[in-house]
């Protein structure tokens, strides 16, 4: 199994900036550099969407258009941890965001194309 604990969550006023850390474990990980790693957040009321995710070495990124120039991910994957770090945030980014593993190691936007999550961490921008 794989563990993914995300922390940094909290509040903040828009503007402001924030940090999540996602840190992986657990006896079938052996290395993260292995797989892809995705960020995720889910407003209420509405679906799950991707955010950001980085290929095995974080050489290729992805962001949704939404963060793209705000949010930056990043990995050590000597820590097994990645990196959510947000700048500009706005009221729209509050969210419950989770951290993702894509054990195939390709690039995805897909929720369905990754293997495993965090519980998640809150994320709430006030105006």
């Amino acid at each position: 199994q794989v563990q993914l604990v995300e922390s940094g969550g909290g509040s903040v006023q828009a503007g402001g900036s924030q940090r999540l850390s996602c840190t992986a474990s657990g006896r079938t990980l052996s290395t993260l550099s292995k797989y892809t790693m995705g960020w995720f957040r889910q407003a209420p009321g509405k679906e799950r969407e991707f955010v950001a995710a980085a290929s095995r070495r974080g050489v290729t990124t992805d962001y949704s258009d939404s963060v793209k120039g705000r949010f930056t991910i990043s990995r050590d994957n000597a820590k097994n941890t990645v990196y959510l770090q947000m700048d500009s945030l706005k009221p729209e980014d509050t969210a419950v965001y989770y951290c993702a593993v894509l054990v195939s190691g390709y690039v995805s936007r897909r929720a369905s194309d990754y293997d495993y999550w965090g519980q998640g961490t809150q994320v709430t921008v006030s105006s």
